[in-house]
């Protein structure tokens, strides 16, 4: 081969090359920007994606390079992905909930399952963090991650961790030759050696952040909703473990006791919070824990309860603790407790994620702050923030719009007209 055909070659592959990349960069032309850094919504910009990462946010609409897509958004509100901190992804709650563990098998769930994850990344919500299921979630997470199904970012928590008879208790309402003796590697823990122990399980299988029921639950088949479930040594074993895997950890918690103990403990974030006292709030803060309303979950338990849609045993527990959520949200706002946005989706329905944000603007957030929970907020809590929660240079190409101004109209969220993520699209 001679110099000449040698150089050709090489001039062929570079331009090949050069192809491929200009093939890779998308311009995204916006209306108007809300980057998940700062509280100013931005007029007129550009946003270039070159594979899955952002390349540049620039002022103006930037001219295209040759071979380059460009995505017309300039009549949209563009924002970082969605992210809901909260979710059940394997399940529904209906009527037919409580039968469903004795007549679908694992199969069905993850069939199922797939079907709403499908629907969360279709209503903008690009990143999740699944607070536990029967391990099904975390076959779906590596489904998504290898192309086998369409869904958001999934961090999950595997099964969630709870005592004996507690409300992570699986065979709760079973009769007794059913019911068994589930132990750690089921979620159900006595002790703190059953602690750790459920901890490094969780960790072996896949589990990305743990979870714990520090009290009593609403949708369990048990009379209390809000008394403690774990001695303060018990979390903190949970907790220690965690810290040493990398692991964010979260407690659903409804009582006050319950709560001050697991944030006594270090634990990440509380779900729910319902009935948190002022000393709880105070150590919130001075913990620097994170409070997950779902606002949500509370709406639709009440509805259902009133319709007499649940079982006898939980209709007063919801009654009780679902009325009370957004008075809860309202104090430990105003209080300056770090929130993260999240849903409890799975007790509320999959797909409307969305909704929470008319709700916690009800209860007196500003639309802006409200957006933030959602985005760079629960990217901290999870630890990703230099990859997700802000459009922004060098992190991930998750990108949602939708044609209103939310700080106008928040509602719109709950319409999403486009999504991206991972610089794909896959809505328009």
């Amino acid at each position: 081969m001679n110099k000449f055909t040698q150089l050709f070659l090489s001039c062929l592959v570079l331009w090949c090359l050069s192809m491929q990349t200009n093939a890779q960069t998308i311009y995204i032309h916006c209306g108007q920007l809300i980057d998940g850094k700062r509280d100013q919504v931005q007029q007129e910009m550009t946003i270039v994606v070159e594979k899955n990462r952002i390349q540049s946010v620039e002022k103006g609409y930037k001219k295209a390079s040759e071979n380059a897509q460009v995505i017309d958004l300039k009549n949209k509100t563009v924002l970082p992905g969605l992210m809901d901190m909260h979710v059940h992804l394997e399940g529904e709650l209906k009527p037919n909930r409580y039968a469903e563990r004795f007549t679908m098998n694992k199969e069905d769930v993850a069939f199922r399952a797939a079907q709403y994850a499908d629907r969360t990344l279709m209503a903008g919500f690009t990143t999740v963090r699944d607070l536990g299921g029967s391990g099904v979630n975390i076959a779906l997470r590596k489904a998504i991650n290898s192309g086998w199904a369409k869904g958001p970012r999934v961090f999950t928590a595997g099964k969630a961790i709870g005592p004996t008879g507690g409300h992570a208790d699986p065979t709760n309402g079973f009769r007794l030759d059913l019911m068994g003796d589930p132990g750690p590697a089921q979620g159900v823990i006595n002790g703190v050696d059953d602690c750790r122990k459920a901890v490094r399980y969780q960790y072996k299988v896949g589990a990305d952040v743990i979870k714990i029921t520090a009290t009593g639950g609403v949708l369990s088949v048990a009379k209390d909703g809000s008394r403690p479930q774990f001695t303060e040594e018990e979390i903190k074993a949970i907790v220690a473990t965690a810290n040493d895997l990398d692991l964010v950890t979260a407690a659903h918690a409804h009582g006050a006791e319950g709560i001050k103990r697991a944030v006594r403990a270090g634990i990440n974030s509380i779900e729910h919070g319902t009935l948190i006292d002022d000393e709880g709030i105070r150590l919130m803060k001075k913990y620097g824990t994170y409070f997950v309303p779902t606002i949500s979950a509370g709406e639709h338990v009440v509805k259902m309860a009133q319709k007499k849609q649940l079982p006898a045993v939980i209709v007063p527990k919801a009654l009780k603790i679902g009325s009370q959520v957004k008075k809860t949200f309202r104090k430990v706002y105003k209080a300056g407790v770090k929130i993260a946005y999240g849903t409890d989706t799975g007790v509320s329905e999959h797909g409307k994620n969305g909704q929470e944000f008319a709700y916690m603007v009800a209860a007196g957030m500003p639309p802006m702050k409200a957006i933030l929970s959602a985005t760079i907020v629960s990217a901290r809590l999870l630890r990703v923030d230099k990859d997700l929660g802000s459009v922004e240079v060098g992190k991930y190409a998750d990108i949602i719009a939708v044609d209103e101004d939310p700080i106008k109209n928040i509602k719109t969220l709950e319409r999403v007209t486009f999504v991206m993520k991972d610089g794909k699209v896959y809505k328009k």
